[in-house]
C-alpha cells in the first residue's frame, strides 16, 4: 500500500524524532518562514492613578504585573507568604539556607561565583521573547545555556550491558539505521503512489547525507560517532571509525521514546540561555524595580469579592496580626495546590478548574564536586547526561570551564516514571544524596569519591508551593478570564507551565485585562 506525504512525515518523525521529519520536509520543500514575537504592555502613563490592584504572589508572575501596571500610575500591594521574592525562581550558593516543611538544609558549597545550583527554572530558550526582553531591559547578563551535548552519555540498565554510551554515538548510528531502513522503503517503490519521481531523489539524496549511507543505501557506521579507542577524533593518524551500536539494543532502551530528541522540544531548542551567575539575577533584577511594593510573610487567608472589587484577608507574620486589603481588582498567582485551600467567594467553576490542575512532583539534587572530573576525564563541557534510574538526568554546568571545581545538578526528577518523584520526595535530605551518588555511579564510576557537599529540593514540600510546575499542557479555560474583579497569573495560566515565560505571558494577559476594565468603567 502506498503513503501520503502527512503519513510519510510523520512515521519519520516517531521514529527518528523531530529532527529527521524537518530535514524530510526541507528536502521536499515543504517547510516556509515562521516567526513570532511578543512585546510587553503599553499601558499610557498615568491611566491608572486612583487605581488600586493587589496581587497575590511576589514570584516572577506577580512581580511582571506589578512592574508593567505601576509604569501606568495604578497603585499596586504584593502579599508575599515567604521571606523572598522570586517564587520557584531559586538559586543557592554557600551559606544559603534551604527550607521545607519538615527540614532545613545548609547549603555547604564554596563561596565562588561560579558555585551555585539553579534549584528551580535553570534555562531560557531563544525564543522566550518576553522574558529575554525584560533582561535586555534590565540589563542581566546572559551567556549560553548547554542543553544538548554529543559528549554527554546515555544510560539505560536494560541496554548495552548497563554501560553507558555517547550521545554522538546513539545519535549518529540511530539516524543511520532509520536513514538506511527509509531508502530500503523508497527504493522497493513502497512509495510511488504518493511520491513522484523528483521527490523519490530528493528523499534518497537526503537520506544519504542525513543519515551518512553508503552509496549502496546502506548505514555502516560514521565518524560522526567518533573513533574507537579514548580519542574522539582521528587525531594524527586516520583511526579507526566507532563500530555501529547494535539496533536492536538500540532499540531495547528507551532512548528513542523522547530522550533522543528532547532537544528538538520547541521549549528545549538551542539556543538557549542563562543569567550568569544564578538564575536569581532575573527575580533581582524584578525586585530591585518592585520591591518597595511587596509586603514580605504575608500569608493570605481569605479571597473574597466586594461590590467596589476584592478584599483580602491575610496574616502579617512579622507583626503576628491579622489584617485585610481591599482593592479595586486582585491578581493571583498563588500556585494552585495552595490556592484550593485557601477560603474565597469563586464562583463553583473557577474552584473546580483550580483543584483540576495537578503540580508535578520535581526534586532537583546539587552536588559540589571537588574536580570537574566530567571535563578532565570525558571531555564533557555543559549538556545533559540521561538515564532510567529515578535520578533522570544529570546536568553539567554550563560555566566555570577549566575552574577547579564544579556545581552539577545530579539529579533533575519528576514523574516521568510514576512515583519517581514521590520516593525522593518521601527520603530525608541526606538519604536523597545517597540515593543520588549511588544511582550516578551507574553513569560514572567512581562519582561518590568526587562528591564534596549536596543539597536537594522536593517541591512537593516546598510551603506556598507544594509541587513544581502544572501537568497540564493547557489552562482551564475558566482561569484565562476573571472571576469578578480577581484575575489570575503565573504559568498555571498558560499553555507554558514550568516556564517564566509563561508566568511573565499571564501577567501580560492580566495587565491587559485590568487596563481595559479601568479604561471601560
Amino acid at each position: 500500500m502506498g503513503m501520503t506525504k502527512r503519513d510519510f512525515l510523520r512515521s519519520i518523525g516517531a521514529v527518528a524524532g523531530v529532527g529527521a521529519a524537518y530535514h524530510t520536509m526541507s528536502a521536499m520543500g515543504l517547510l516556509g518562514p515562521v516567526l513570532a514575537q511578543a512585546a510587553a504592555p503599553e499601558l499610557p502613563l498615568g491611566s491608572g492613578y486612583g487605581k488600586r490592584v493587589v496581587i497575590l504572589g511576589a514570584g516572577i508572575s506577580g512581580m511582571t504585573a506589578a512592574y508593567e501596571l505601576s509604569k501606568a500610575g495604578y497603585h499596586c500591594t504584593i502579599l508575599e507568604a515567604t521571606g523572598r521574592a522570586g517564587g520557584r525562581n531559586l538559586t543557592v550558593r554557600g551559606g544559603d539556607v534551604i527550607r521545607e516543611a519538615d527540614n532545613r538544609q545548609w547549603v555547604d558549597f564554596d563561596q565562588e561565583d561560579h558555585l551555585y545550583a539553579n534549584m528551580g527554572p535553570a534555562r531560557i530558550p531563544y525564543h522566550h521573547r518576553v522574558i529575554l526582553g525584560y533582561c535586555k531591559e534590565f540589563g542581566v547578563e546572559l551567556e549560553v545555556f548547554t542543553n544538548d551535548n554529543r559528549g554527554a552519555l546515555f544510560h539505560n540498565a536494560e541496554a548495552f550491558g548497563g554501560k553507558p554510551v555517547t550521545g554522538r554515538q546513539v545519535m549518529t548510528d540511530l539516524r543511520g539505521y532509520v536513514a538506511e531502513l527509509l531508502a530500503k522503503a523508497v527504493n522497493r517503490n513502497a512509495l510511488d503512489e504518493d511520491l513522484t519521481g523528483d521527490d523519490k531523489e530528493r528523499v534518497l539524496s537526503m537520506l544519504t547525507s542525513f543519515g551518512g549511507l553508503d552509496p549502496d543505501y546502506l548505514y555502516a557506521g560514521s565518524n560522526r560517532s567518533g573513533y574507537q579507542g579514548e580519542q574522539v577524533h582521528a587525531g594524527i593518524a586516520p583511526g579507526d571509525v566507532n563500530d555501529p551500536l547494535d539496533f536492536s539494543e538500540l532499540l531495547k532502551s528507551d532512548f528513542w521514546q523522547y530522550k533522543l530528541h528532547f532537544s528538538q522540544f520547541l521549549n528545549q531548542n538551542p539556543t538557549l540561555f542563562q543569567p550568569v551567575g544564578g538564575m536569581d539575577a532575573i527575580a533581582k533584577a524584578f525586585r530591585a524595580r518592585v520591591g518597595h511594593l511587596i509586603q514580605f510573610q504575608s500569608v493570605v487567608e481569605e479571597i473574597r469579592k466586594t461590590p467596589e472589587g476584592v478584599r483580602i484577608v491575610y496574616v502579617n507574620q512579622r507583626r503576628n496580626l491579622q489584617e485585610a486589603i481591599e482593592a479595586d481588582c486582585a491578581i493571583c498567582t498563588i500556585p494552585a495546590p495552595v490556592l484550593k485551600d485557601i477560603p474565597n467567594d469563586f464562583a463553583p467553576e473557577t474552584q473546580a478548574a483550580i483543584e483540576s490542575i495537578e503540580f508535578e512532583h520535581a526534586v532537583k539534587i546539587g552536588f559540589q564536586a571537588r574536580r570537574r572530573f566530567w571535563e578532565d576525564d570525558h571531555a564533557i563541557y555543559g549538556g545533559i547526561s540521561w538515564t532510567d534510574q529515578d535520578i533522570t538526568q544529570i546536568w553539567y554546568p554550563s560555566n566555570g570551564y577549566h575552574r577547579s571545581k564544579g556545581v552539577i545538578m545530579g539529579a533533575y526528577i519528576w514523574d516521568d516514571k510514576p512515583g519517581q518523584g514521590l520516593r525522593f520526595t518521601g527520603m530525608t535530605p541526606p538519604e536523597r544524596l545517597r540515593t543520588a551518588m549511588a544511582e550516578g555511579e551507574q553513569i560514572h564510576p567512581g562519582y561518590t569519591d568526587e562528591i564534596e557537599s549536596g543539597v536537594s529540593r522536593a517541591w512537593l514540600n516546598v510551603p506556598f508551593q507544594k509541587g513544581g510546575w502544572p501537568r497540564n499542557y493547557a489552562a482551564p479555560p475558566e482561569l484565562l478570564k476573571p472571576d469578578g474583579a480577581i484575575y489570575f497569573a503565573g504559568d498555571q495560566a498558560t499553555a507554558l507551565p514550568g516556564w517564566q515565560e509563561g508566568a511573565a505571558l499571564a501577567a501580560h494577559a492580566a495587565v491587559e485585562a485590568i487596563h481595559a476594565r479601568v479604561t471601560a468603567s
